[in-house]
């Protein structure tokens, strides 16, 4: 196991990584160029410090299964039965979550249960899970259905003499962003009065260095949510007395080295774009027991020259190939150049081209999505599936609720919060994008008509909000098409929260998209403009900051 250092002393190396999301090679697949990420890539690293520390425990701390279009393509062939089109690799060699099986040849010890897990249902969680040979572990997951089953709540190791706990958390916020029947069965603690419960059980004989692998980000704040739950804990988790040591992950942020008290808390960079090390040393203390003596932690950052581990290489192999002929597939024509640089400043052919197909498929009669890669360029001429996996990159699904005016219109004053109000009166200066909201979260309408007025403060910016060429009344009845994170009332969007869901697809919206364009032949070449940003100098402004 690690290195000793002597008979009355002893050292403990922890190597962690955290939102995989199933990015396994160093290969990005929208834009099809190498890139400086990948778990291939970490697993040289994490070669490299078992060479000087043969015993290094390796963890994950969740969101591993979901993210990429590989891992995307094995999700959906795993749920549906069914290869995409254009695939022609056998699916028998396909029989194993990529993810997973990359993890267990790198001989993970355990993985912290992400939200993410559940995103293509319980079916695919527990083959996953099955296939895992090393421990899924929320301590603040509870089991209550009669088909559940319930995750370790720790696991324990014990490295040159010492005992190492593992505790796992989970964000408790996945109702908020969740399916239902994705956990059915399943609902979350408070993850501080989970480890407080643990630590109680231990009493005295409490393990000698207890790690919380933590589904949760920093919020000193300790906030709460709409469901009235703490998001991300993992600072509040770090004070409770009897804890070490916090790697946590959910934010998508590096931190090296950060402390709360005696214990110290790191968080590697998602999709494997960088390994954590944490390193402890031990003495005995008067009691013969084992007492800390130092804790470090750093990241090792993955760069575009470290060479990728050739096992993992081969073993991700099929499903790279896979994953490659799928988007490779010409499904429709662009009829002109297209790009997204311009869609969260102004009414934008490629946002339109999501609205055309959310209307579609759910006749609505108002459609919200935001730009989530605003960096995408099409070329005229075909149009393959890559394309429309890079427009719509998350594997959210399609909802038709009931709703009403006043609904829309919050709903709207709430995305335009991604906008700061002007400070003069023609939008001359003063930054305009409110740093604090990301872009993905900025939700754009078709089906009715409006402005967005920055010299307006916070809640007033809504303005000329039409449908059907009429002032759009609070009390109107309009059904709306969104996706499921929305209508789960995410990102602010707390009025979709529990409204009657009229319809839902079984497909993601990505594959919406690629199933409607496939038959319709070609993209839009225009935009419908029923939206702008007033006054005219702030849309100016923020185009030209594109330049």
């Amino acid at each position: 196991m690690t290195l000793a250092m002597g008979q009355d002393t002893a050292s403990v190396t922890i190597l962690a990584t955290t939102d995989l999301h199933g990015h396994l090679l160093p290969y990005d697949y929208f834009t099809q160029q190498p890139a400086a990420y990948g778990l291939a890539k970490a697993a040289t690293l994490i070669a490299e410090v078992r060479k000087e520390v043969p015993g290094a425990l390796l963890v994950d701390a969740g969101d591993t299964i979901q993210g990429s279009p590989l891992a995307g393509v094995y999700n959906n062939f795993k749920q549906s039965g069914r290869l995409p089109k254009g695939v022609t690799v056998p699916a028998r060699v396909l029989s194993i979550d990529p993810t997973i099986l990359a993890m267990n040849a790198l001989g993970y010890e355990a993985m912290a249960v992400g939200n993410h897990e559940f995103n293509y249902g319980l079916g695919n969680l527990d083959a996953a899970r099955r296939a895992s040979r090393f421990a899924w572990l929320s301590a603040n997951t509870v089991a209550s259905g009669p088909s559940t089953k319930p995750f370790v709540p720790y696991l324990e190791r014990t490295v040159n003499g010492v005992r190492v706990a593992l505790i796992g958390l989970t964000t408790p916020a996945i109702p908020q962003w969740e399916k239902p029947a994705h956990y059915a069965g399943y609902t979350w603690e408070d993850p501080i009065a989970s480890v407080r419960r643990l630590l109680e059980l231990w009493g005295k004989d409490r393990p000698d260095l207890v790690v919380v692998l933590a589904h949760g980000g920093i919020d000193k704040t300790a906030a709460k949510n709409t469901l009235g739950v703490q998001e991300n804990f993992a600072w509040q988790v770090a004070e409770i007395p009897g804890v070490d040591a916090v790697i946590f992950g959910h934010t998508h942020r590096e931190v090296a080295e950060e402390f709360n008290g005696n214990a110290i808390l790191l968080q590697p960079k998602n999709y494997g774009a960088s390994v954590g090390r944490l390193d402890f040393t031990f003495a005995r203390n008067a009691e013969g027991r084992w007492q800390i003596q130092t804790r470090r932690g750093r990241l090792l950052k993955v760069k575009p020259e470290t060479p990728a581990d050739e096992q993992i290489q081969a073993l991700v192999k099929p499903y790279h190939e896979a994953t490659e002929q799928y988007l490779s597939s010409v499904m429709a024509e662009a009829p002109a150049a297209l790009s997204a640089a311009t869609g969260r400043f102004e009414d934008n052919p490629l946002v339109d081209a999501v609205h055309e197909v959310q209307l579609h498929y759910t006749n609505a009669d108002v459609s919200l999505t935001a730009l989530f890669n605003p960096r995408l360029k099409i070329a005229a001429g075909p149009v393959t599936v890559r394309e429309a996996a890079a427009l719509y990159v998350f594997d959210n699904t399609l909802y038709k609720i009931e709703g009403n005016g006043k609904m829309l219109r919050e709903a709207l004053e709430n995305a335009a919060r991604y906008f700061q109000s002007c400070l003069t009166p023609g939008c001359e200066s003063g930054e305009l994008i409110n740093q604090r909201m990301a872009g993905y979260n900025f939700d754009m309408a078709e089906g009715v008509s409006y402005e967005l007025d920055l010299a307006k403060p916070e809640g007033q910016r809504v303005q000329s909000l039409r449908f059907r060429g009429a002032p759009l009344r609070d009390e109107q009845p309009l059904t709306i098409a969104l996706n499921n994170y929305r209508a789960a009332g995410s990102a602010g969007y707390d009025m979709f929260k529990g409204a009657k869901i009229l319809w839902e697809s079984r497909d993601s919206i990505r594959e919406l998209l690629v199933e409607y364009f496939a038959s319709k032949k070609t993209l839009p070449s225009s935009a419908t403009k029923n939206w702008k940003i007033v006054p005219e100098a702030a849309r100016e402004r923020l185009l030209k900051n594109l330049e």
